[in-house]
């Protein structure tokens, strides 16, 4: 079964949440990133930062954690065990720190269908701001394996 075009209408899903240093400091031992301006606040400090500075595709996982994205494709019929997460792409705007309160507004704006239908892409934009400020913008495309494929 194809997913049906009003999950394009679905209001964006709105998350607010605090930026914390020991997140950094997780994130950044996780993908192997040893720069000191992600683990030690006056190294940070001392490269001109306020405080410890996000990794890049830090903004990512942390929106992904408390993500709707499961919860709307589950409303709309979508088995869960077969979505994938097929691209994504990041374009940044400005620098994000520890002690950052960021806003993340995502929404779904397009929906397409490949190999005959058997696979739905949506493709959805999540603005993070700082204060009204743009900091980071992200597009992500979850692929989705439809029933009736063979």
């Amino acid at each position: 079964m194809a997913l049906n075009p009003a999950i394009l209408d679905e209001p964006a899903s709105v998350l607010l949440t605090q930026v914390e240093r020991g997140r950094i400091r997780q994130f950044a031992t996780a993908i192997g990133e040893t720069n000191p301006v992600y683990h030690d606040l006056d190294a940070a400090r001392s490269a001109g930062h306020p405080d410890l500075l996000a990794p890049p595709t830090f903004l990512f996982g942390l929106e992904l954690e408390q993500s709707e994205v499961f919860d709307v494709l589950a409303r709309y019929g979508v088995d869960i065990s077969q979505v994938l997460h097929g691209e994504q792409t990041f374009e940044y705007h400005g620098l994000v720190h520890a002690g950052d309160e960021v806003r993340f507004s995502t929404r779904g704006v397009d929906l397409y269908s490949k190999a005959g239908g058997a696979l739905d892409f949506l493709v959805r934009r999540t603005e993070v701001t700082r204060s009204e400020e743009l900091v980071a913008t992200f597009s992500s495309v979850t692929v989705i394996k439809n029933g009736s494929a063979a």
